[in-house]
């Protein structure tokens, strides 16, 4: 049995079943200036500080040879898929499906919907196109995780206690055993990034695990996946 170091307890990596990478929402409209986190007035700087980690963990990932799926949040041109709820909230000047400096807010296709290209997806690599904010609502994740028996994730991205949290319940809720990566997910707000990650590994890990990215690459290194998969 392999484990990885880990909060609350160490985590077990499977003795049959997979895991895979999920990166959350690595878009320029969250990372750049004059994306639509800047517009809403957020520091992007603090977001794009976990860049350089993540970078090293989807090339660990990579490098096993494991799966890697990376989501986008977004919307159809005509904004079918978008409650107007999710439109009217914020009562910002600029709101989704608004022409923004990066092309219109959150539509798919457009510049600023798009992975920044330091975290550019590689030709094999899975992108899930996500309405929400969890990565299983209205996608078709399950089923792909499904089909390759995966059954252990490591999530990451942005931000922290809203996308992230909430793929991480989603699957938690779903039976798979999930890490949140500590320095590859982080937030707008600084204490809610804390926050989340207490809130996830309290009570026994009543969500998850929390990890650093060096103990996930550390632990898979010991792993023989290849003697893993089902």
């Amino acid at each position: 049995m392999v484990t990885i170091s880990a909060l609350p307890y160490d985590y077990e990596l499977p003795a049959s079943g997979n895991v895979a990478l999920i990166v959350i929402d690595m878009q320029r409209d969250f990372m750049e200036l004059g994306g639509f986190g800047d517009i809403l007035g957020n520091n992007v700087g603090l977001l794009r500080a976990i860049v350089p980690t993540l970078k090293q963990l989807i090339d660990g990932f990579r490098a096993l040879d494991l799966p890697i799926f990376h989501t986008i949040e977004c919307h159809q041109p005509d904004l079918s898929d978008c409650p107007p709820s999710k439109i009217k909230r914020g009562k910002g000047e600029l709101t989704i499906g608004s022409e923004g400096p990066m092309g219109r807010i959150l539509v798919k296709g457009e510049p600023g919907n798009g992975i920044i290209p330091e975290l550019a997806p590689l030709p094999n690599e899975t992108v899930i196109y996500k309405p929400g904010k969890g990565a299983f609502y209205a996608t078709e994740l399950e089923s792909m995780l499904k089909a390759q028996g995966i059954t252990h994730l490591f999530i990451t991205g942005v931000t922290t206690e809203v996308c992230v949290q909430t793929t991480m319940r989603e699957a938690n809720d779903r039976g798979y055993e999930c890490v949140m990566v500590e320095d590859c997910t982080e937030s707008y707000f600084p204490e809610f990034k804390q926050s989340t990650l207490e809130m996830v590994r309290a009570q026994g890990g009543i969500v998850g695990w929390t990890a650093t990215a060096a103990e996930v690459l550390k632990g898979l290194e010991a792993w023989k996946p290849s003697e893993a998969l089902v």
